[in-house]
């Protein structure tokens, strides 16, 4: 198994454990879209208490990949997605992350084949 299957993998146990339902397809593809980030410690996951961590991932994600408008619901998204992981979860993964937000706001066309 290589070690991109193995954190596509890890994600989809992760996801499974907090029972969140999701599509193993549009994981796969938003896992592949973080690139060699997954592979770094602290570039995979999300610290959902860190505003200039939560500002990256509006800007960087949201805005520039989605395409999403700047405004006070990508905030709310944010906050939601983080909530519905677990406030105390240590281990906010960025793919799963992302995989929300992207449901979230209906953009799975951004990671269509």
């Amino acid at each position: 198994m290589s070690k991109f299957d193995e954190k596509v993998e890890l994600y989809t146990k992760f996801m499974n454990e907090k029972n969140l339902s999701f599509d193993a397809d549009l994981l796969t593809a938003v896992t592949k879209g973080l690139g060699p980030s997954i592979y770094k410690r602290d570039a995979e996951t999300v610290s959902g208490s860190d505003p200039k961590e939560l500002e990256t991932v509006k800007k960087n994600f949201l805005i520039k990949k989605l395409g999403l408008e700047d405004g006070p619901s990508l905030d709310e998204a944010i906050a939601e997605v983080v909530e519905q992981i677990g406030k105390s979860e240590r281990n906010k993964y960025r793919a799963v992350v992302y995989y929300l937000l992207t449901k979230k706001f209906g953009k799975e066309s951004v990671y269509a084949k």
